[in-house]
């Protein structure tokens, strides 16, 4: 599908943590099938008109070449989006490293993306099981992620894995069950991250970090 049928939510224009070492822009792509209790970013779930037309964002990264080194896809989920491929090719071909974060939700579309990325961020945000469904409310999510993370690992492509740490989501024995499962793969410990209540909906979790 044609870049320009990306549906984008967002841009941040300059960034230095969302690719480690890099300069980089976010494109923020509208899309994802879960409704992860702790997202921040619960506005790019659903899809709806693009807030910024693809054209302006090829203009941007032109304005900006040898400024910044590369681009972010970020989400929402971007592997949700046929277009994303074209979208990461036109930017290579641009001159810019790319990076892009994402869940493992759609590892077959992962898949085809590998080659082209020069570093990926993969959120590990439970044990490969039910409890992995108790924060994404999706049955059976578990799943995709599981693949997703072996197709990572053989890849070659630099990566990070990161899981958000939340008291009523994720206990000690997960949190173990989580390091048991990267080890016995053979993949980089993870990156435990806080949990933000910045546009987080969900009541509950908010008020537990208040505590």
């Amino acid at each position: 599908m044609r870049p320009d049928r990306l549906r984008i939510g967002g841009l941040t224009r300059f960034s230095t943590v969302d690719f480690p070492g890099r300069l980089s822009a976010v494109v923020f792509c509208q899309g994802c099938p879960w409704r992860c209790r702790y997202c921040h970013n619960t506005h790019l779930q659903p899809f709806h008109e693009g807030v910024l037309p693809w054209r302006e964002v090829v203009e941007f990264l032109k304005s900006r070449a040898g400024l910044l080194d590369a681009v972010v896809f970020s989400g929402g989920e971007p592997t949700a989006q046929s277009a994303i491929e074209n979208a990461i090719r036109s930017v290579r071909d641009l001159g810019f490293a790319v990076a892009l974060h994402t869940a493992g939700i759609f590892p077959e579309r992962l898949e085809r993306l590998l080659p082209l990325l020069d570093w990926i961020g993969l959120d590990v945000k439970a044990p490969f099981d039910s409890r992995h469904d108790a924060i994404t409310q999706v049955a059976q999510s578990w799943h995709g992620p599981s693949e997703a993370l072996d197709l990572v690992i053989a890849s070659g492509v630099d990566y990070e894995i990161r899981t958000t740490l939340h008291p009523a989501l994720l206990d000690e024995p997960a949190c173990n069950a989580i390091r048991a499962e990267l080890s016995r793969r053979g993949a980089q410990p993870t990156r435990w991250q806080p949990f933000r209540p910045t546009g987080c909906t969900d009541p509950a979790l908010i008020a537990i970090s208040d505590r």
